[in-house]
């Protein structure tokens, strides 16, 4: 399982793909409560065509915990930290949620770095303390079992619920093993970050990726979100928040007509 020593942080991550090879890398960022398995079914077929780096965002899945307070440069500092220790120059980017938030940040202050952006499901300022504040403390409080049944309904229609109980399953056992600290630090993070000021500035390629029905980043805010970046696409889903899984062959095919096209 590897690692990399990242800001005094140690981050989990794993590549697909001929990682000697010269296809263009691809990075992919978790949301709130995930793992960088919630990428699965998009490995095999941006792998074909790219070198994928996927990770575990600091405070979820195999990556450590530090103490917090955590912040979106600590996060997208990560995000180069882990790019320098592999030697990657210049990446696509893409995020859900949180690693979208992560994926604005980047776009918008590190713009030599990336060269494609994909930010799905996110909007340059998500929620408010009166969402943040009582989350962060319930996970502390409660834990992550107890909270999977209030956050989980809103990850995806009731329709692919019903239909797709094993995939929710795996889903939900990543949930209730994420660190409840590692989750209450990113819910203060994502509380403390407004870039709508920033996203104008972002000049990478960039595809926003709504969901129809999604509660948390609602299709409004991704409409906005691609409205303030300059020349951004736009494409909405009918999914809720996990659109790369709810509607998987969908969106894998958008992500890569996006990122191959001249």
């Amino acid at each position: 399982m590897p690692y990399a020593a990242v800001n005094g942080t140690e981050l989990h991550y794993r590549i697909d793909g001929d990682r000697h090879g010269s296809a263009p890398w691809i990075v992919l960022s978790n949301s709130l409560g995930s793992d960088l398995s919630m990428w699965t079914p998009q490995v095999e077929p941006l792998s074909k065509q790219f070198r994928v780096l996927r990770y575990d965002t600091r405070g979820h899945g195999h990556s450590e915990t530090p103490k917090g307070p955590y912040t979106i440069d600590q996060l997208a500092g990560d995000v180069l930290g882990l790019m320098d220790t592999l030697k990657i120059g210049r990446a696509h980017f893409a995020g859900i949620s949180m690693g979208g938030l992560t994926g604005i940040a980047l776009a918008a202050r590190h713009g030599e770095r990336i060269d494609r952006v994909v930010l799905a499901n996110t909007a340059a300022r998500i929620g408010s303390p009166e969402v943040w504040v009582p989350r962060a403390a319930r996970a502390r409080d409660e834990g992550m079992v107890a909270l999977a049944e209030a956050v989980l309904p809103r990850w995806f229609t009731a329709e692919f619920i019903a239909r797709e109980p094993l995939v929710l399953a795996a889903i939900r056992d990543v949930f209730a093993h994420t660190n409840k600290e590692g989750y209450a630090l990113n819910c203060e993070a994502i509380d403390a970050t407004d870039l709508r000021p920033e996203a104008p500035g972002i000049k990478a390629r960039s595809l926003v990726i709504g969901g129809t029905h999604d509660l948390a980043a609602k299709a409004e805010q991704g409409r906005e979100l691609a409205a303030a970046i300059p020349g951004a696409h736009y494409l909405e889903l009918d999914a809720s928040h996990i659109s790369n899984i709810e509607r998987a062959d969908a969106f894998t095919q958008a992500v890569l007509d996006f990122l191959t096209e001249p």
